[in-house]
């Protein structure tokens, strides 16, 4: 092995344990916010502000990412930065409990730096990995990384919802102090690890520098940006409703902490057993391909929560969720490195990231008034409206948007029920996927 690819490899189990710390942290804190909010005295009105501030203040210091890339002339310098930072955003979550009327604006406000970090991170972070992983093997890696990270993410989650649990029974809050607190550590960790790993030459041509509103002015000739759109419109419709889904099982159908927890966990678990195969997949059949597909099980999610409420019943709904989410999330970052150059990249993730996160925050918004607004109808409860006209915009958006796409690289042909056969194992057809699955993992 040449000393550039050891250099790689070695980068790359730096990676793997930086995302292990990373998922511990994600798994402490992001399906907690909310309860958190609740148990400050937060309103659905809050917590309709609660996903919408932090996504748009994100979206809009992201365009600055690539900037400070480029004066700072390291993107691992970049990365760890802005990881520290929302590492240090973790204990004043915690201590906002104690701020008396402005408790609730603080915590907002606190878990919107947290996440503006954790974004301008994101485009630099991309386009390291990019450069680490070599084209032929990204989606079987990348699926083989996010499965990996999932399971950290469901322990983490699940030991996170255990502590709540017990808390419960005397004092939440302290519950609450434990798990951020360990997500302080844990993202400690990770920002360690990231300080180890090797950063490849990138060289910058004159031509890769784009202004946003370049981006925009060739959204009749720009593959990509045709794609950005079509993901953002998802993003939109999918948040109408999915800040609130936390307000229906706790406020609205009563669940416990511990009935929360299983039933979101539910979703990472199918995630662990299918986005693997969906990255091999994606390998073979193009990104493209599992974007459209997936994207027609995703419109139908909300769908089946309208259905039945029983914590059973949604512990399943959320296993398919999860199979859908996890071939379009994982086919959606990897369209991104198959479409933009290496010098682009990087401003390219940024761009998209910001149309992302600003359809994420318009789409929390108006599920936020909505919510206030709406009659329940022949709903029982009044979030059901928002997760009822969730699904019908996801259906507009997977039905229309996606076909005005191309592929951007040689891949086999395969109609969707093909593919959702193979990926169900109910065909033989793509059975040879499997022994290509090894190429992607780290010994």
């Amino acid at each position: 092995m040449d000393p550039d690819s050891f250099k790689k490899e070695k980068s790359l189990r730096y990676s793997v344990r930086n995302g292990v710390f990373a998922s511990m942290m994600n798994g402490f804190t992001l399906d907690y916010l909310t309860p958190f909010l609740l148990l400050l005295g937060g309103t659905i009105k809050h917590v309709g502000i609660l996903s919408a501030l932090p996504h748009l203040f994100a979206a809009v210091v992201q365009l600055k990412g690539p900037d400070i890339t480029d004066r700072l002339r390291s993107r691992k310098l970049v990365v760890g930065l802005f990881v520290l930072l929302q590492a240090l955003m973790l204990p004043p979550m915690v201590g906002s409990y104690f701020l008396g009327d402005w408790k609730v604006a603080a915590f907002i406000a606190t878990v919107a730096l947290f996440t503006a970090f954790g974004a301008l991170a994101m485009p630099a972070w991309g386009s390291l990995m990019s450069d680490l992983v070599e084209e032929d093997r990204r989606g079987a890696f990348f699926g083989w990384l996010q499965r990996t990270l999932a399971v950290v993410t469901v322990l983490a989650t699940f030991a996170a919802g255990f502590v709540l649990h017990r808390a419960e029974r005397s004092d939440a809050l302290w519950g609450f102090v434990i798990i951020f607190g360990l997500a302080f550590a844990f993202r400690l960790a990770s920002w360690v690890y990231l300080r180890r790993m090797h950063e490849p030459r990138l060289v910058r041509k004159e031509e890769d520098y784009f202004s946003l509103l370049d981006f925009v002015s060739r959204l009749h000739k720009s593959n990509f940006l045709k794609f950005a759109v079509f993901v953002s419109a998802m993003k939109f419709a999918v948040n109408i409703a999915s800040p609130f889904f936390a307000v229906l099982m706790l406020k609205n159908l009563g669940f416990g902490y511990m009935t929360f927890t299983v039933v979101t966990l539910a979703a990472t678990l199918a995630t662990i057993l299918s986005i693997r195969r969906w990255g091999v997949h994606a390998d073979r059949v193009g990104n493209l391909k599992v974007l459209r597909s997936t994207s027609m099980l995703v419109a139908l999610i909300p769908l089946f929560w309208l259905v039945n409420q029983n914590p059973v019943y949604l512990f399943f709904v959320q296993v398919f969720s999860g199979f859908a989410w996890a071939g379009f999330n994982l086919s959606a970052s990897n369209f991104i490195y198959d479409a933009a150059s290496p010098g682009k990249r990087e401003r390219c993730i940024a761009y998209y990231n910001f149309f992302g996160g600003a359809a994420l925050a318009f789409g929390s918004l108006l599920g936020g008034w909505l919510a206030w607004v709406l009659p329940t109808g022949f709903l029982e409860f009044r979030t059901m409206n928002l997760i009822l006209l969730s699904a019908i915009l996801r259906l507009a958006v997977a039905f229309f948007l996606p076909f005005r796409l191309k592929e951007v690289r040689e891949v086999e042909k395969i109609r969707t029920y093909e593919l959702l056969f193979s990926m169900l194992r109910l065909r033989p057809a793509l059975a040879r996927f499997g022994r290509r699955a090894r190429k992607g993992a780290i010994s």
